[in-house]
């Protein structure tokens, strides 16, 4: 045991430097890392980095400290989008929402929230674009989703092996290496007001921090009470998982992610491009205790986590990225300079705002400053805290700071100094001490905007035009397939098409739930037929097609 920890220490050591070289192609095996280490996320829903690990001692969160302790703080960690869906894609595929057609909040409708006379679609990426898990999956993990999906398109069936509320690490052959989604959603906008009359697992009088904008009333800080409540419920939850790590004898093969999926659920934070709607707290939890308690502050977006978990897990990025590894073989030479982030629709309300910040200024473009900065989205209106708001807001009752999302009309510029305004309060953009700064940022979201032809410009029904030209979603082709000297080949008309297959053997007749990921020529034994499916992201999938 002791001689296997010893050398479970060294590889990680080089994971975690970069000094591997890479593998022999873009998503290839690394040749030179022969442990693969388990890689577990925990996900927390909208949540801002309001945490003892991270500063705020308003509550205890034991099994977050611990992992605090035990691994690495990030404390520039940010999504691109603030809200699920976007950000979600942006982390699935290593590439802005805005880039790949997936920046509208639901592209695939939601009766309750859609824009009136708009297609659901899907967002359709480039031909080569695959989903994070499946290269995981192609190299020999074994990938589960417990449960959330919303990519802004329909999953291929090759995506993971397990996606469901039962999907589990537990589910896989002995000895073969996890890749791990658990989504754990009490911290979601939701639970504020479903669990209103529910117990709180925090005392009914705890004091807690009111951010300058929301109302500072009985009703604000219940409802800020309730947020600390369902983070306490979170954090049992996360430790439920890490014990199970641990039961199991795994917690020393496994890196431990847990972070959220976006800013805050309370009004002024999540959809919208201030940090408490875009910045999260991450934590990794390396073996062995390496980097055990560190902070790291450099900035990362949700786009590098694909390549990240690739890097780790001995594979080489693709080169149409947008996002970068910051650890493991793959690692960047240089770390980032610049964070992006984008807001489109959100549900039936049009808006388009872009922005650039580093490590402490932000700068954000508004391309619709003639609507107001509160839109009105239904279902955070469910909210008591965000009804107060309003009701204050109609009785002239709001401060200086709480009014400010309410303004008519939107500045065209806004320029924040994140340290010493970290609720982003005071717009610098016409104070000419910051001219070259805010010079320095707008030249970097026009660069940006230009690499990544950013799909935001074009009208959503126009978007929409450029991949369904006629109107209708394009369909994979059926696979195909052939013979030779025993060995089945798989293949689909359609490039960048995924396939699946299953085996069925003599007698039986319903397909299963789990498709297997073709990756090359297999055998079949006497008697034994496959089905078939093709899948290329953002088109429908093929019909299923059997061979004998």
């Amino acid at each position: 045991m002791r001689l296997f920890l010893t050398l479970t220490s060294i590889l990680f050591s080089l994971l975690l430097i970069g000094g591997c070289s890479s593998a022999q192609s873009e998503g290839g095996h690394n040749t030179e890392i022969d442990f693969r280490p388990n890689i577990l996320w925990i996900v927390a829903e909208d949540l801002s980095p309001i945490i003892p690990p991270f500063g705020d001692s308003t509550i205890t969160t034991p099994t977050l400290s611990r992992l605090a302790a035990e691994g690495v703080r990030y404390t520039h960690v940010f999504s691109p989008s603030g809200v699920c869906a976007p950000s979600r894609a942006a982390i699935a595929l290593g590439m802005y929402q805005n880039h790949v057609g997936a920046h509208h909040m639901r592209t695939g409708g939601n009766p309750l929230y859609f824009p009136e006379g708009l297609t659901p679609y899907e967002a359709m990426p480039p031909a080569e674009v695959r989903m994070h898990s499946e290269y995981l999956r192609e190299a020999g993990y074994y990938v589960t989703n417990n449960a959330k999906e919303d990519y802004q398109f329909k999953k291929p069936v090759t995506a993971w092996d397990e996606s469901s509320r039962q999907a589990h690490w537990k589910n896989r052959n002995p000895g073969q290496p996890f890749f791990a989604i658990f989504n754990l959603g009490i911290t979601h906008e939701s639970q504020v007001w479903a669990r209103a009359n529910d117990s709180l697992w925090v005392p009914e009088d705890l004091e807690v921090p009111v951010p300058p904008y929301l109302p500072d009333n009985e009703i604000g800080q219940q409802d800020v009470r309730q947020v600390y409540s369902n983070i306490k419920q979170m954090d049992k939850q996360a430790g439920d998982l890490i014990a199970e790590l641990e039961a199991e004898g795994l917690l020393d093969s496994t890196i431990v992610f847990w972070y959220s999926d976006h800013g805050g659920p309370l009004p002024r934070q999540k959809r919208l491009l201030y940090d408490s709607g875009v910045r999260v707290p991450m934590i990794i939890r390396f073996p062995d205790g390496r980097r055990a308690g560190e902070i790291d502050d450099q900035l990362i977006s949700f786009i590098d986590f694909k390549p990240t978990i690739m890097s780790l897990a001995g594979l080489t990025p693709p080169a149409y990225l947008d996002g970068q590894a910051f650890l493991g073989p793959s690692k960047a030479e240089e770390m980032r300079t610049y964070i992006h982030g984008a807001a489109d629709r959100f549900d039936g309300q049009y808006d388009m705002i872009r922005s650039v910040r580093d490590s402490r200024y932000k700068y954000m473009k508004n391309f619709q400053p003639e609507k107001p900065y509160y839109l009105p989205v239904a279902y955070r209106e469910q909210m008591p805290i965000m009804k107060e708001l309003l009701r204050m807001r109609d009785a002239g009752e709001l401060d200086e700071y709480q009014a400010q999302w309410f303004r008519e009309t939107k500045e065209d510029e806004e320029l924040f100094d994140t340290v010493s305004d970290p609720y982003e309060l005071k717009n610098l953009a016409s104070d000419p001490v910051y001219s070259e700064k805010l010079a320095e940022l707008q030249t970097e979201l026009d660069r940006w905007m230009e690499e990544i032809d950013d799909q935001g410009v074009l009208p959503e029904k126009e978007f929409l035009a450029t991949i369904w030209p006629d109107g209708t979603q394009p369909v994979t082709q059926e696979p195909m397939a052939e013979i030779d000297g025993g060995m089945m080949s798989l293949s689909s008309g359609t490039e960048g098409a995924s396939i699946g297959y299953q085996i069925m053997s003599k007698g039986e007749t319903e397909p299963g739930k789990r498709w297997h990921l073709y990756t090359g020529p297999f055998a079949l034994e006497e008697g034994e037929r496959v089905l078939a499916v093709a899948h290329r992201i953002g088109f429908a999938q093929s019909e299923t097609i059997e061979f004998k």
